[in-house]
């Protein structure tokens, strides 16, 4: 079973056992009859003088922007090539099994594009704001850096997250699964203070943004949400937006589905009634086991997955382990995670380490010493304001299989004795 948290404080007997287990094969390393010294280059290991010591490495000049290590190449964004119809039109997921803490790179933030990424000039960039406001602006990038600026951390997650699971497990693997999230810092001018500059009219109740991206993407937004937390950002993890995210300005809505917060951001129209648009009528809307469909389900639920091990990251060996996992929810913060080892007939709470914020992801960690027995792996997230995370079996009793979009379910892993993990469902 996992470790009691009264025992925290203190070295656990499995993680005592680890640690001698590791001195051990230090020791064998050193000697050059270890598993490593076996498999790799024993030359290169201690008490041996490694090869990349004896010769200068590069330069400052020779990596302008820095890059992950040639060891790390296998970090990478991936895509299923039969989701779509074309590579304009599709997603690429972010390798979450790869990472950890609670802050995605830049550059493996899973891409949802609907027609491709558009490469604009910042010099041509305006954003236009108008209809029922008392002053229509146009807005240069140079303009929006002029206003007061905030710098917040959330996640983004796709409304079709999870969305091939709804008849049951499907992909092998937590980066295909759960990968079209990611957590990162934004910097960018509240949504407010622009909608203030050019002053709504009474009778404003209602957002369009629009995208400069070839499929003019376009989604309608509720006055009130507009006005709460709403962010237009030009930076993302300290630098200016990647294309594939949006540069040189995005919409950030907090806690919303993924296609709301529009990229390429051109256009902030103010009127008094949503606009149906093609991605909240046809598309982005939950079809109902009675043929009716959920009307504006902008939040995400709170949602959780184990990253390690899973599909992607089996275990290599029995012994201690850390079982770590990402969770969110759109509702607020992320109160409580627990974790089960029998697919949720018993459930521990695991421990969140780092930032707990506001509409962002958690880490959570939970210690186990495996024996090498089954175990079926699940996480459960608790929000603030009470929500628990529910089963795959209760979301489809009300919501059925027809949808594509919001599955919050609980993940199920089976991790067999050989070490090896597949994406199962449970009863």
């Amino acid at each position: 079973m996992l470790d009691d948290p009264a025992s925290a404080s203190r070295p656990s007997a499995s993680r005592r056992r680890f640690l001698a287990a590791a001195a051990g094969a230090g020791a064998l390393a050193a000697s050059g009859r270890g598993a490593n010294a076996a498999d790799g280059n024993p030359k290169n290991l201690p008490p041996n003088v490694p090869e990349w010591t004896r010769v200068l490495g590069d330069g400052v000049a020779v990596r302008p922007y820095g890059q992950p290590s040639k060891f790390e190449k296998h970090v990478v964004r991936r895509d299923v090539a039969w989701l779509t119809a074309s590579p304009e039109s599709s997603v690429s997921f972010t390798p979450l099994h790869e990472l950890d803490g609670i802050i995605t790179p830049s550059g493996l933030c899973f891409e949802r594009h609907h027609a491709g990424i558009a490469e604009i000039d910042p010099a041509d960039y305006g954003l236009m704001l108008h209809g029922l406001v008392d002053k229509p602006l146009m807005l240069t990038l140079d303009d929006l850096k002029r206003f007061p600026r905030v710098n917040r951390i959330h996640f983004l997650e796709c409304a079709a997250n999870s969305g091939m699971e709804w008849r049951g497990a499907q992909l092998n693997g937590c980066q295909y699964t759960h990968g079209m999230v990611h957590c990162v810092e934004y910097t960018g001018v509240p949504l407010r203070l622009l909608l203030q500059e050019a002053g709504l009219k009474t009778n404003a109740k209602w957002l369009l943004a629009e995208g400069a991206d070839a499929a003019a993407m376009n989604r309608s937004i509720p006055l009130e949400k507009a006005l709460d937390d709403c962010l237009v950002a030009y930076r993302m993890n300290g630098e200016m937006l990647r294309p594939e995210q949006g540069y040189p300005a995005r919409l950030v809505v907090p806690g919303w589905e993924g296609n709301i917060w529009v990229k390429w951001l051109r256009r902030l129209k103010v009127g008094d009634q949503p606009w149906y648009t093609r991605e909240e009528t046809s598309k982005y809307t939950d079809l109902l086991a009675s043929g009716r469909a959920r009307k504006f389900t902008f939040e995400m639920d709170a949602k959780s997955v184990i990253t390690s091990p899973s599909p992607q990251t089996p275990l290599r060996g029995k012994g201690f382990t850390v079982i770590s996992g990402l969770a969110w929810s759109g509702r607020g913060k992320i109160k409580r995670v627990d974790v089960s080892l029998d697919g949720g007939r018993n459930w521990r709470a695991a421990k969140i380490d780092g930032l707990v914020l506001d509409k962002a992801c958690v880490r959570f960690y939970a210690e186990h010493d495996w024996n090498g027995e089954e175990l079926l792996l699940q996480s459960r997230a608790v929000d603030d304001t009470g929500y628990v995370q529910p089963t795959k079996a209760a979301l489809r009793e009300v919501r059925g299989i027809n949808s594509i979009y919001h599955n919050n379910g609980i993940q199920t892993w089976r991790l067999l004795p050989s070490g090896e993990v597949e994406n199962v469902e449970v009863s």
